[in-house]
């Protein structure tokens, strides 16, 4: 049998699984080019918020985590943590405090981005069982209902798409729990590298551009 016959002799379940297999690959490309560390950091756009906040401009360095074309993960993450601290009495004290909060919600972004794959690795299966299910019903009924030869090829036509309908079921899961646990542990890693080489970095910024800007508005006030 070729490939096309095997996905007949699936049945509409069939045609459904291998659209789901091909949505397993999708997802996994797009996890692929989503999921990397100059993406989630760029370097140029890190260091030019790193400078904005040294020299206290706090509204230039919100301006850039808005404006920045990818909206990457540090970007959100200081864009948050700069509304908190220029809003909140205690500005240059909670700058680390903010910073991780918003990256804690910003990590469970990443997650909901993986969580198409865990579903998709559960859901598979059960397809495939519906078909399993459905093709020895049929089966069953055929043994029930027919004689001879018309038995036999019944028989053996429902059995054959019991079958077929589990293997699809797995060709879906397997590749999409594999993934999904080997995104999970990419995300976690990712978000530990970027928190401790350039997220900390800038907290510091951060409270040092918050204070500043703090100083220089108390000093226009007394002016």
């Amino acid at each position: 049998m070729s490939l096309f016959e095997y996905v007949r002799a699936g049945g509409p379940l069939g045609y459904l699984l291998i659209g789901l297999s091909v949505v397993v690959v999708a997802l996994i490309v797009r996890n692929l080019l989503a999921l990397r560390r100059g993406v989630l950091s760029p370097p140029g756009f890190t260091k030019e918020v790193s400078e904005q906040l040294r020299k206290g401009a706090v509204a230039a360095a919100a301006k850039a985590c808005a404006d920045e074309p990818g909206q990457s993960f540090v970007a959100r993450v200081m864009a948050a943590a700069i509304r908190r601290c220029t809003a909140s009495p205690m500005g240059a004290l909670e700058a680390r405090s903010a910073i991780e909060d918003a990256a804690q919600v910003e990590a469970m972004r990443l997650h909901r981005l993986n969580n198409g794959l865990g579903v998709l690795a559960a859901v598979g299966p059960m397809l495939g069982l519906l078909g399993t299910v459905i093709g020895m019903i049929g089966a069953f009924n055929a043994i029930g209902s027919l004689q001879g030869a018309a038995r036999s090829t019944e028989l053996a036509r429902f059995m054959s798409l019991a079958l077929v309908n589990t293997a699809q079921g797995l060709v879906v899961a397997v590749p999409a729990t594999v993934a999904f646990a080997l995104f999970r542990q990419r995300i976690d890693r990712l978000v530990t590298d970027v928190a401790v080489a350039d997220l900390e970095p800038l907290a510091d910024d951060l409270a040092a551009g918050i204070g500043a800007a703090q100083r220089a508005a108390g000093a226009a006030r007394r002016a």
